[in-house]
């Protein structure tokens, strides 16, 4: 089966003034404003991203740069770099202003008013909103704390095959849950929506102990593996990510992509980072290590953590805005998960040990504080 890209047609009747924006990670400027706090005062365990800063060298590479030109609308240097370290060949591959830019190229090329979207919840909030401006209908799955939020795939397949779901986006290990689902379980879903798209999402996939190997299933033809290369090697201002499938997917998505949608700097930035292999390998053990203090300590606070497979993770903590905030006073900033529909849930994505070490000393004041805040 060939999967047909969609006709794209603008006008009035295709306003989206009724969307809402998704909820993200990270620090919000104006809020710490309002609170007399300096951003680069405050540690962040809100955003799943690398805290060891980018690889060697790569700052020094940036700031010898020429930007009086364009940059590469085809990101020739980085695929091949990609191709390379890959294994596959560059047509297989396209470079994306992160990989947000890519789920709503997807979205758009793929899906309109007449199709129907399975997406597995909690997770991501760029996916129902990218289905949202295609106009596609969204159907849900919902995964629940009690089970871990471990996927039902009996359930994924039968909502599929219901619906006639002409899409489906799997975030792998999901965010914010980190469960990771395996080999197995991906191909009954991918064998099982032969007719649909496939939006394999693994901007955390480096972070993910004895993992799979998706790519070696690229040549189906409705299969389209994501990559964040913004969150593996520290670039979040950059914004950078990949995708990989087969040739006409690849095709289909560039003819619809902005010229220029990824700037030199961060190409640039990109073939570096691909060339310091060792230093990814440093920063995962590294995380491994503050994780498992992390969740040793929050334990025996009686704030037990789910089980992840990622480089973050959950934690029941009662009402997670008042639990945010009296952190944020700490100039600590975890994630409310309220906007993921857990509103007793924040999500933590470990930073270095010493930083662990203040998050751990800051619950504990919490703790002690717990009458007062009525948590």
């Amino acid at each position: 089966m060939s999967l047909s890209p969609k006709q794209v047609s603008w006008g009035l009747t295709h306003s989206r003034v009724d969307l809402m924006p998704a909820t993200h990670g990270g620090i919000d400027y104006a809020e710490l404003e309002m609170l007399g706090i300096a951003s680069q005062e405050v540690l962040d365990f809100s955003a799943n991203l690398n805290p060891f800063g980018p690889p060697p060298g790569l700052m020094e590479t940036i700031n010898e740069m020429d930007i009086s030109h364009y940059p590469d609308s085809e990101s020739t240097s980085l695929r091949r770099s990609l191709s390379s370290r890959l294994g596959i060949k560059g047509d297989n591959i396209i470079v994306g202003n992160g990989s947000t830019e890519l789920i709503r190229l997807a979205a758009l090329a793929y899906f309109d008013q007449e199709d129907k979207v399975l997406i597995i919840e909690p997770t991501f909030g760029e996916y129902e909103l990218a289905c949202q401006l295609a106009g596609a209908s969204v159907i849900k799955q919902q995964l629940l704390p009690e089970d871990a939020f471990q996927l039902d795939v009996k359930e994924t397949i039968a909502l599929i095959q219901r619906h006639g779901a002409t899409g489906v986006f799997i975030a792998n290990p999901n965010n914010p849950s980190g469960q990771y689902i395996s080999q197995i379980e991906f191909e009954k879903i991918l064998d099982a929506a032969k007719n649909a798209l496939i939006v394999l999402d693994e901007a955390y996939i480096s972070f993910v102990e004895n993992s799979w190997t998706s790519l070696d299933f690229i040549l189906a033809d409705n299969l389209l593996v994501l990559r964040s290369m913004t969150k593996d090697y520290a670039m979040a201002g950059l914004r950078l990510g990949y995708g990989v499938a087969s040739e006409e997917i690849i095709a289909n998505l560039h003819n619809i992509s902005l010229p220029w949608n990824v700037n030199a700097l961060a190409q640039k930035a990109g073939i570096v980072a691909l060339e310091n292999e060792e230093y990814l390998n440093y920063c995962r053990a590294e995380l491994e290590k503050a994780k498992s203090y992390l969740i040793t300590e929050l334990s025996a606070l009686g704030l037990s953590p789910l089980p992840s497979k990622a480089n973050f993770f959950l934690v029941e903590v009662g009402d997670a805005r008042i639990f945010r905030m009296e952190l944020l006073k700490r100039k600590i900033l975890v994630r409310d998960c309220t906007s993921f529909g857990l509103p007793r849930y924040i999500r933590i994505a470990p930073r270095t040990l010493p930083e662990c070490q203040k998050l751990i000393a800051s619950v504990k004041e919490i703790m002690k504080e717990k009458r007062r805040i009525k948590l």
